[in-house]
């Protein structure tokens, strides 16, 4: 995935013009983004307000003045909630070496640091970075990023693989009657069930990410759809009525209230998966893989239960179809394949 403009940017706030490290000063200006240095403290925190650059660093070195400014700077951006989470790499006196860490600093390095270890601790605070701002603080799954980042590689590699998106039925309702705590728990459930699925059937082969609220997306080989699809959709309808009270449960529905106010019924949740492969399909981008799994899901979540439907459909030209023709899929209910993969 391809960062957008604002996460590619990156602020220096330094008080050096010609003597500032050479290590750096070849970095900053090799970096494939856009950068911004200022001699304002100021100036930082109000840009990072605006839009979070994906890093900051910190020259502290100077007068005794400026270290303080500097790290006062620091201390700033990591007590606000939003400008918190970008990391922030200082370059300090040997004196002033805690001070930076006490501030909030993601790296420190002292000034007198070897060119060589000072480039490998930038690289890895920016690696730690994208790696923390990119998973769901609940499931601790892969974000929006590593999912596209992972449907791109698939498609580059040529190799047949199954792309499923998950979603739950019911969740909303689920939500309202037993509070957003009992959800999140929900959530978390899910997320170890396709974790532990995936991983267990499917090891290294297998990718299970968190699109956000209650939709997931996994990726597995091809072959592998309807065992790991199978066991997906078992262990949910085993461990989700589970979640509710011994009433709710026992009876299997209880009444909540719609949009106009008025009682109705409401099943347990089930899940449902759309499944897109590209075994008779041609992809050239992750973003084609995602829109049709988001179709294939919408229309698994047209079928009754838990249950996974498998886009069959090959490539035609639009010409080949009837104006809002609807095209066959098969579908998998439950622990049963109508078709086969």
């Amino acid at each position: 995935m391809t960062h957008s403009t604002n996460d590619q940017n990156a602020m220096l706030l330094s008080a050096r013009d010609d003597d500032a490290p050479a290590w750096l000063a070849a970095w900053w200006s090799s970096y494939d983004g856009m950068c911004q240095i200022t001699r304002d403290p100021v100036v930082v925190m109000e840009q990072a307000l605006k839009a979070r650059p994906r890093l900051i660093v910190i020259d502290a070195c100077g007068t005794d003045e400026w270290t303080v400014a500097a790290i006062a700077a620091c201390r700033r951006l990591k007590r606000d909630t939003y400008t918190g989470i970008v990391p922030v790499y200082m370059i300090v006196p040997p004196t002033a070496f805690a001070d930076a860490f006490a501030a909030g600093a993601d790296e420190v390095v002292r000034d007198t640091v070897d060119a060589e270890e000072a480039l490998a601790r930038l690289t890895a605070t920016l690696r730690r970075s994208d790696r923390d701002t990119d998973v769901h603080p609940s499931t601790r799954l892969p974000g929006a990023r590593e999912i596209e980042a992972e449907l791109s590689r698939r498609v580059a590699s040529g190799e047949k693989f199954a792309a499923c998106y998950a979603d739950l039925d019911h969740f909303k309702e689920f939500n309202d009657r037993y509070g957003y705590h009992h959800g999140d728990q929900v959530i978390r459930l899910v997320a170890r069930i396709l974790h532990d699925v995936v991983k267990g059937l499917c090891v290294e082969e297998g990718f299970v990410g968190h699109i956000g609220g209650d939709d997931f997306l996994f990726t597995i080989p091809l072959a592998a759809v309807p065992r790991v699809c199978d066991e997906v959709v078992h262990v949910f309808d085993e461990l989700i009525p589970l979640q509710y009270s011994e009433q709710d449960r026992r009876v299997g529905y209880f009444f909540g209230k719609d949009r106009r106010g008025q009682l109705h019924r409401v099943p347990l949740m089930t899940l449902s998966v759309g499944v897109v492969t590209n075994q008779r399909r041609h992809f050239t981008r992750g973003i084609e893989v995602s829109e049709l799994a988001t179709e294939m899901k919408s229309y698994a979540k047209t079928l009754p239960g838990s249950v996974w439907a498998v886009d069959r459909r090959r490539d035609e030209p639009a010409s080949a179809m009837q104006p809002g023709a609807e095209p066959l899929r098969d579908r998998g209910e439950k622990r049963s394949s109508v078709g086969g993969v």
